[in-house]
């Protein structure tokens, strides 16, 4: 029987639990995870998830003028020279190119989570793929859900997203699941909601403060349950790709 858990913000990833063969399944529906999945779904050759903007630059030095994109906020507002971390704003000048991003929440939650035996990326877009992906490849790992959360508080944004997740996941009916208490509230809230995603999240205090920005169509956008295909993974050496790009032929 697989057991889940489910950590309601970054601040709760302990490193070396997280090494003792777990999978990890990370969330910022609001925005990183959602960013980083569509970003390889329209053709990013990769995501550089980092801690900062210090980090970031640095990322961004190794690498030629032209074939990287730098892309980030902290505490909601657009670092100075990168572009705003927003999915469909970023959709046509990714093909081909590395996204190095920066957020406050999401890529820190990611790399914190990199003890892991393997990291997955997911968002509403991409619930359903990541789901049936991992429910085909696991063997007696433990999955640890991550909620990444604000700032060391909780998102209602996260926590739905997970819940969608944990709902695909459980109609894998050859599989035995055994759920934490937070993993069964946030599997709960989804099934017990009304299934409109974009009147959940522009109810949450994340996307109330992105409405304030303009950013409504991004809402809308990653509000969409299961329909990227993509699956995204974090590689040793910190890059994301997509699944298909991961497996050894």
């Amino acid at each position: 029987m697989t057991k889940i858990h489910l950590l309601m913000k970054k601040e709760e990833i302990d490193c070396t639990k997280m090494s003792d063969n777990k999978i990890a399944v990370v969330f910022d529906v609001l925005l990183a995870t959602s960013t980083i999945t569509s970003a390889l779904y329209h053709g990013a050759k990769e995501v550089i998830p980092v801690l900062n903007a210090e980090q970031a630059l640095l990322e961004a030095n190794k690498r030629k003028d032209d074939s990287c994109i730098l892309a980030g906020e902290y505490e909601g507002k657009v670092i100075d020279g990168f572009l705003g971390p927003h999915p469909l704003q970023l959709q046509s000048s990714l093909f081909q190119k590395s996204l190095i991003l920066s957020t406050t929440n999401g890529t820190v939650a990611i790399r914190k989570s990199s003890a892991a035996k393997k990291v997955y990326i997911c968002s509403l877009l991409n619930g359903q793929a990541v789901a049936n992906r991992l429910a085909a490849t696991l063997h007696d790992e433990t999955i640890i859900v991550v909620c990444s959360g604000s700032s060391n508080e909780f998102c209602l944004e996260d926590f739905y997203g997970a819940g969608y997740f944990l709902y695909e996941l459980l109609q894998q009916k050859q599989m035995k699941w055994e759920l934490s208490d937070a993993a069964q509230a946030a599997l709960a809230f989804y099934t017990h909601s009304p299934k409109n995603g974009p009147s959940l999240l522009n109810q949450s205090r994340v996307g109330k403060l992105l409405k304030q920005y303009g950013l409504q169509d991004e809402i809308n956008f990653v509000a969409s349950e299961g329909m990227i295909p993509t699956v995204p993974v974090l590689t040793n050496n910190f890059r994301v790709i997509a699944e298909e790009q991961h497996i050894v032929k």
